[in-house]
């Protein structure tokens, strides 16, 4: 038997990423119904924000599991910006590039590239039987000076792994799936989902 979960997102680019990252787990992850309109974020935290959009999408997808997911960047240097408002740090219609633009110039006071530690963290609230659950997922690395590599999105060409020496934009999407914020999150939701 196939398990299934709903995601409650209209990133493409996540969807995608996340059907990535567990396809060989015999899980399946489908996309929010196009016509569903998910509410403003306004959560103070990723836990909040994942769970908002989970508890809208539990409104329309009765039997089978939902789940939300907040991802973001933060930067101790910036007192943990971006933060929550990662996606429009820049202000809105959310852009990578202006995004990428405006942490580049406030970091731009620091030169070395220790005092440019940055954390990416993932949190998944899924909703099942009227039980909520979090999965969290975090990778740790530096702001590079300029954008590297032409794969990912967000701020993916400005992170750099220190293991590796490289962007998650530098990586292979396969590459990148492995080690990512959002795969462990998703993994952890898969061991879960697997086990009960």
């Amino acid at each position: 038997m196939t398990l299934t979960f709903y995601l409650a997102t209209k990133n493409k680019n996540k969807v995608s990423e996340i059907q990535d990252i567990l396809k060989n787990t015999g899980i399946l992850v489908n996309p929010a119904p196009l016509d569903i309109i998910f509410p403003e974020e306004t959560g103070k935290s990723f836990e909040e924000n994942a769970l908002i959009k989970a508890r809208h999408l539990k409104k329309f997808i009765s039997k089978e599991p939902v789940a939300g997911e907040d991802s973001g960047l933060i930067v101790e240097k910036l007192g943990n910006l971006p933060g929550i408002i990662s996606a429009r740090f820049a202000g809105e219609p959310a852009d990578d590039r202006k995004n990428i633009e405006k942490l580049l110039k406030m970091l731009l006071p620091y030169k070395d590239i220790t005092e440019r530690k940055a954390r990416f963290i993932t949190v998944v609230a899924l909703i099942e039987n009227n039980e909520e659950r979090f999965f969290t997922g975090e990778v740790d690395g530096f702001i590079t000076f300029t954008p590297r590599g032409t794969n990912g999105f967000g701020y993916d060409p400005v992170f750099e792994i220190p293991s590796i020496g490289k962007t998650f934009a530098e990586l292979t999407k396969g590459e990148k799936n492995k080690i990512s914020h959002r795969a462990i999150a998703f993994r952890k939701l898969a061991d879960y989902l697997l086990k009960r």
